[in-house]
């Protein structure tokens, strides 16, 4: 009893010495919905039903309808073809359960049809870059006399290869990870619509997932006849190898891409509600449960990065190896034969490594940004006086949560993507480069200083 009586501000007989428990969410919530009904149940022993139609109780928690959710699934939707080119391509083989209670609706099996498809197709693959593999290995190591810029491609396209082996362990290990997100997205759309009457909508997001899906390929495929036109010894078929490795890199990029834009949508249409909830009469009961949607859309910020950590953590070091790779070769070449069309196809795969970089970086600062500092804006804005202390209380606490709770894109604690990433890359980048190219001018020197003294 001391408990009920302290959260009520009383202090129980013998008790006074108490001190008032600590609550998490949970409890509260359940404390706030038992003193709740409490008061209803007295309501309605002294007949009173005006203060009970004005009574603010929270709905009880049940399993929702599967075909509910997918009725209000609109992510799902509107984002599907990009799922079903990840199927295809074996890169994520995660299914659409049936309709069934107490089921989620996304699930991942290795006993599934997609898994055993994706198993298959990378076996193809596989076999591919296999001979490819072997091909260049073997130019590379009995061709010793080539020039720079030739061993420079062979070195960025053998790395390229091996992200291929790295497919199973980064990609498919993590598919129940990326389950349980496509899932929290169903659930967050479905609870959002039942607590503001409205459900989220996506705009333009089909048409723009069907164009990035076509155009993944699309760029995959000039990247690599540009090559192919670039280099005298890159053979058609290599092509082969490098068009799905290349296109699964474009669509991680445009996931990334889609997934932001939609965490915006989500907060712009949370903050919109909660604005018109605040005009309303009696808020501060409503308010509570936007405090738990805006804690779910940040839970699932952070499931985003921890659901493909490591498929965009080798992304990065991609990126980041071939980028210094590809930029030492180009300025080496050009120092010593001057420019040419091969340093061309150099500079092309520097700018394709940095704007894929780019992207996922300043996506993720926006999408940061709008579900935390501009959602964080809006509540401050509330005009704190003309609302009753409750109301108060309620806008002071989801501040709070958003201090708790920072919307921050971590890939399972290996890194925060943002903007930071981006001139920190640069940065190491500038070190490596200052660094190798000092070895090449000083190499440069002594040739020349030795073939002086031979003259």
């Amino acid at each position: 009893m001391s408990f009920w009586a302290v959260s009520r501000g009383l202090s129980p007989p013998g008790a006074t010495s108490k001190v008032a428990p600590m609550l998490n969410p949970n409890q509260r919530q359940f404390l706030e919905d038992e003193m709740r009904l409490r008061e209803k149940m007295k309501l309605m022993a002294r007949g009173d039903t005006n203060a009970m139609d004005d009574m603010y109780l929270r709905k009880p928690e049940t399993v929702d309808d599967p075909l509910e959710l997918d009725k209000h699934d609109s992510f799902y939707q509107t984002t599907k073809s990009l799922l079903v080119l990840f199927q295809i391509m074996g890169v994520m083989p995660i299914h659409r359960n049936p309709p069934v209670k107490n089921l989620p609706r996304t699930g991942y099996s290795w006993t599934s049809r997609q898994v055993m498809w994706a198993i298959f197709i990378y076996s193809c693959q596989t076999t591919i870059v296999v001979l490819v593999l072997r091909e260049r290995v073997k130019k590379f190591v009995t061709s010793p006399d080539k020039r720079f810029d030739e061993a420079i491609y062979n070195v960025i396209f053998i790395s390229l290869l091996f992200t291929n082996f790295l497919l199973p362990v980064a990609s498919w290990r993590h598919g129940p990870q990326v389950a349980i997100f496509k899932n929290m997205w169903t659930n967050y759309q479905y609870k959002f619509f039942k607590t503001t009457g409205s459900p989220i909508v996506f705009p333009n997001l089909y048409p723009l997932t069907w164009a990035l899906c076509v155009f993944s390929w699309l760029l995959s495929i000039g990247i690599n006849l540009s090559q192919y036109f670039l280099q005298p010894d890159f053979r058609l078929w290599y092509t082969f190898a490098y068009y799905p490795i290349i296109a699964m890199l474009n669509c991680f990029c445009s996931l990334w891409y889609i997934n932001c834009n939609a965490f915006g949508t989500a907060s712009h249409a949370l903050s919109d509600a909660l604005q018109a909830t605040i005009r309303g009469e009696k808020p501060a009961q409503k308010l509570t449960e936007y405090r738990h949607l805006w804690v779910d859309l940040s839970h699932m910020m952070q499931q985003l990065g921890r659901a493909y950590s490591n498929m965009y953590g080798m992304y990065c070091l991609v990126i980041f190896f071939t980028t210094i790779i590809a930029t030492y070769g180009s300025i080496s070449e050009i120092i010593d034969h001057g420019a040419t069309y091969k340093e061309v196809g150099l500079f092309v795969i520097v700018f394709y490594c940095m704007g894929l970089l780019y992207i996922i970086c300043n996506e993720a600062h926006y999408a940061s940004r709008k579900v935390g500092l501009d959602f964080q804006t809006k509540l401050l804005n509330i005009n704190l006086t003309a609302v009753d202390a409750a109301t108060q209380k309620e806008v002071e606490m989801l501040l709070v949560a958003i201090n708790k709770n920072p919307p921050i894109m971590n890939l399972d604690g290996y890194a925060n993507i943002n903007r930071e990433l981006i001139t920190t890359n640069i940065s190491f980048m500038a070190t490596y480069l200052v660094v190798l190219l000092q070895f090449k001018i000083t190499e440069q020197r002594r040739s020349q200083n030795t073939s002086t003294t031979i003259t």
